[in-house]
């Protein structure tokens, strides 16, 4: 675990359990994505704020649990953000911000997808699988080794199978514990808890 992670001894915690499954794509699919819609752009988002990035990572990831960027210290967020090693890709809809798909370089010659998503409002619309389509074209449009990724059982249920469908394959399971400390508000599904199942 991160040490900036941890819960603050005492601290009420939420322990979860949940599969990670770890996978990688080596080459371009040959897959023709569907176009997102004309009024959706997709662009780097350049010299992000650290107050900006939260907004858009608790909009987009707070019913899947993303909590790991939420303990991160501002100064440690904000030198990720500066770092050239990242590239985040915000999606619009009708100049409204609805998504985005994080790069990290850090692994290089391989890419990783450190986070994808859509908000609330811009799941069912159909534009979630030809969003990773941008994130996957824009990765192969350079010299890389190839592109990875990792879900969890507390993603959206499509997201697995989003992966899968674009050409990744898996690499290894593994099963984690997390204590997410309870003053981040989250909701946490009964699946997830250890006495779940």
């Amino acid at each position: 675990m991160l040490d900036y992670a941890r819960a603050r001894p005492g601290e009420a915690i939420d322990r979860i359990v949940v599969t990670v499954t770890f996978m990688r794509l080596d080459r371009r699919p040959p897959i023709t994505w569907s176009p997102l819609p004309p009024d959706a752009v997709v662009q780097p988002a350049r010299r992000m704020t650290v107050a900006t990035y939260r907004a858009l990572y608790d909009r987009v990831g707070q019913p899947w649990l993303w909590w790991l960027r939420r303990m991160m210290p501002d100064d440690m967020l904000a030198r990720l953000l500066a770092d050239p090693a990242t590239a985040i890709h915000v999606l619009t809809l009708n100049g409204v911000e609805v998504g985005f798909f994080e790069l990290d370089a850090t692994p290089w010659p391989d890419i990783n997808l450190s986070y994808f998503g859509l908000t609330p409002e811009a799941i069912g619309q159909g534009i979630g699988f030809s969003l990773l389509g941008a994130a996957i074209e824009r990765v192969f449009a350079g010299p890389v080794r190839g592109m990875t990724v990792n879900t969890c059982t507390a993603d959206h249920p499509r997201a697995l199978p989003n992966y899968l469908r674009a050409g990744f394959r898996v690499t290894r399971q593994v099963n984690e514990v997390w204590d997410i400390p309870c003053r981040l508000g989250f909701t946490i599904p009964d699946r997830l808890r250890p006495s779940a199942g």
